[in-house]
């Protein structure tokens, strides 16, 4: 079997107690060694096979756990965060359809969750936003053209950018023509969770300095819009004048 784990943000005791378990008594770990905490391999059993993923392809990954199926081993397959968001299982799910292999998929705690704890922030706050955009800019791995950030950001809603840091001006740039103003608040949350966890606030229009008075060139998420400002209003699930299912309004 091929358990597909979400590692969490960073920190060793955000990864899910399922996620954990299963380290603990799995054969193989294959991790994602550019982005999990390698501390997270100290949950795995003396004798378990380790290997890094960031050095390895898709076929050497799939061959990986071809092996230890024939063997009849556990492979636990840990990605970043969670893995449904920029993780690419499905390709390798789709080689273990093909080779009749099974495998399952235990979420994970995304980074996102782990920058807005940083920030002690919600991202959907009542009178600002209801939604969230989690999307990146267009790099080596291209973007659909319906997808550019400038689209997204005329909704004015939360945004969270991912694997963007070495292209603020860009990213700066195309929310600004999809409405934001430049003083519109945003931050840069640099391993969120991990001990060298840094939180820089700052606006839409100077996320590139920002970055670079920090010293931050990647392993970072961009977080807009006016859930990182002031005004808000009061939710209505526990206003006193608010009938809910379980108590009447107060007169």
């Amino acid at each position: 079997m091929i358990h597909f784990v979400g590692a969490g943000p960073g920190a060793e005791d955000l990864i899910t107690v399922r996620g954990a378990e299963l380290l603990k008594r799995t054969d193989v770990i294959i991790y994602a060694g550019s982005l999990v905490n390698p501390a997270l391999l100290g949950y795995g059993k003396p004798g378990c096979r380790i290997y890094n993923s960031a050095e390895m392809t898709l076929e050497e990954v799939i061959e990986v756990m071809q092996k230890a199926e024939e063997k009849g081993l556990d492979t636990v397959r840990l990605h970043t965060g969670d893995a449904s968001l920029y993780g690419a299982i499905r390709e390798q799910m789709d080689v273990l359809d093909e080779l009749k292999i099974k495998y399952e998929d235990v979420p994970g705690v995304s980074s996102f969750s782990g920058a807005a704890a940083a920030l002690n922030a919600e991202y959907t706050l009542p009178g600002v936003s209801q939604s969230v955009v989690i999307t990146r800019m267009a790099g080596r791995t291209p973007v659909p053209d319906k997808e550019s950030i400038s689209s997204f950001a005329a909704h004015d809603c939360t945004m969270v950018i991912f694997l963007s840091t070495g292209l603020l001006e860009e990213v700066s740039a195309e929310l600004i023509a999809g409405g934001y103003e430049a003083d519109s608040p945003a931050a840069i949350v640099y391993k969120a969770t991990w001990p060298e966890e840094k939180v820089v606030r700052c606006t839409v229009g100077t996320l590139a300095q920002a970055a670079k008075d920090n010293n931050i060139t990647k392993t970072a998420l961009i977080l807009v819009g006016g859930f990182l400002g002031s005004p808000y209003e009061r939710s209505k699930l526990y206003d006193p004048t608010f009938t809910t299912e379980f108590r009447e309004a107060s007169k």
